[in-house]
């Protein structure tokens, strides 16, 4: 279907269907912004150049896209399951006296591709349903969940610097999404960011320093590096550098990587009601090969964007036309050092935004995956795996194993394939079997008694 959308111009768009051309861009711009905040975020945390991950990550949405042959609506960015083990690798890093440890970290990254790779490798000849078997509904439910909850702490931190600008920002989302109608109900994302970043710019001033405000200080946009930044420049590439110890403590990324994909597949198949399941062995391969490829030149490693799954949901707009301009726009966009001042710019409490609606929907698009599956919480495992699961990716348990570090995702996604897989057997009493003895047993006790006893 590469290259083949038939226009439609209202109602749900299916992904080989697309919006006139002037939608179309206005809705891969859209999801260009509503992955960036996390795609610039995941690289500066862990040392990275944010304007490579950017163009990385539209590099990755377009070999994604070759691979499931422009069938599945996905966009690729940075992936926050790398956060924990770069971080131990640069850290160590630097600790033997290294300048930087980043090179260590990207032939962490292509190991961690190459072993997705190969799991897609498998899929793809062996079929999914091992894959479903390791990991039914229950436990992709409960990582994209958690991955939601688990980021939930940046949104926060970014809504706390400016909370005004925040709540603007989510309130513009708000009115622009439900109360518009025809191209503006469709932009919610793009335009409530404009309307925030206004808001801080005109309430805030034109520094960073911002204005008292409410009893708050709002940041306002500070606009001098926006105006000394060139419009084009060449990213500053990396070379890898391959490290035993480093690859061994980044390559089981790739376990977390298989659960988002499988999550984000089930969570758009269910959205848009078409099966992509067969595509899943080729989807694998192809966010692989994009982690390797971005690892080979500076990149972050990438994953399938939750993020984006919340604006197709917000949206009803599916098409894979729109991954394909978002890509193309990211490279572009990585190519240009001024964008990345003007993304720079955004304040704190626009990001912060922007963050609650999107990432509060990873949350809700979990749930909706048990939903849509049926999966019964009446079951004692399904109600303990989850609830636990749910707990350690909120919380963000973080456990150190031997110099290997696994954080709330990681862990998370971990304790849901080993505990269902260890209990999904057991025999013991669900909730409903408990609740209906215990009916019971009220009940005979109410007729074994009388007003008038004797």
């Amino acid at each position: 279907m590469i290259l083949s959308w038939r226009e439609t111009r209202a109602g749900i768009v299916k992904p080989d269907e697309r919006l006139p051309w002037g939608q179309s861009i206005a809705m891969g711009l859209q999801h260009v912004l509503a992955m960036f905040g996390a795609t610039v975020v995941a690289p500066i945390i862990m040392g990275f150049d944010p304007n490579l991950a950017i163009f990385f990550s539209g590099i990755g949405t377009l070999i994604f896209f070759a691979f499931v042959g422009g069938a599945v609506p996905s966009y690729l960015g940075s992936s926050f399951a790398f956060i924990a083990p770069v971080g131990a690798v640069t850290g160590a890093a630097a600790a033997s006296g290294a300048s930087d440890g980043i090179p260590l970290a990207l032939g962490g990254i292509i190991a961690a591709g190459a072993v997705y790779t190969l799991i897609g490798v498998i899929v793809h000849l062996t079929g999914s349903a091992w894959i479903d078997r390791l990991m039914p509904p229950l436990v992709t439910g409960a990582v994209v969940a958690i991955i939601g909850l688990n980021l939930a702490p940046v949104a926060r931190n970014y809504s706390g610097a400016d909370p005004i600008i925040a709540a603007i920002t989510i309130l513009a989302i708000f009115v622009i999404g439900l109360l518009t109608t025809g191209i503006f109900s469709r932009l919610p994302i793009l335009l409530g960011s404009i309307i925030g970043y206004l808001a801080a710019l005109l309430l805030g001033g034109p520094t960073e320093a911002g204005r008292p405000y409410a009893g708050t200080t709002i940041h306002g946009v500070d606009l001098t590096p926006i105006q000394q930044a060139d419009w084009l420049g060449i990213p500053a590439f990396q070379t890898p550098q391959f490290s035993g110890s480093a690859m061994a403590l980044i390559a089981p990324v790739a376990i977390v990587l298989v659960a988002e994909n499988l999550g984000h597949i089930k969570a758009v198949s269910s959205i848009t009601g078409q099966n992509l399941m067969p595509y899943l062995g080729r989807a694998f391969m192809g966010d692989g090969v994009a982690t390797m490829v971005a690892g080979l030149r500076g990149g972050t490693g990438v994953t399938t964007y939750a993020e984006n799954i919340g604006v197709m949901a917000v949206t009803r707009v599916y098409s894979t036309l729109v991954f394909l301009i978002a890509g193309i726009v990211a490279i572009l966009l990585g190519l240009s050092p001024k964008f990345g001042a003007v993304i720079q710019s955004i304040p704190s409490g626009v990001l912060g935004g922007i963050a609650t609606v999107l990432f509060g929907l990873i949350a809700v698009t979990g749930a909706r995956i048990w939903v849509d599956n049926r999966v019964d919480f009446t079951r004692s495992v399904n109600l303990f795996v989850a609830g636990v699961v749910l707990i350690i990716g909120a919380a963000d348990y973080t456990v150190v194993i031997r110099g290997f570090t696994m954080n709330g995702i990681t862990l998370g996604t971990l304790a849901a394939i080993v505990l269902y897989q260890i209990f999904k057997g057991t025999s013991g009493d669900d909730f409903a079997v408990i609740a209906d003895d215990a009916e019971t047993r009220a009940e005979r006790r109410t007729e074994g008694s009388s007003p008038h006893p004797r």
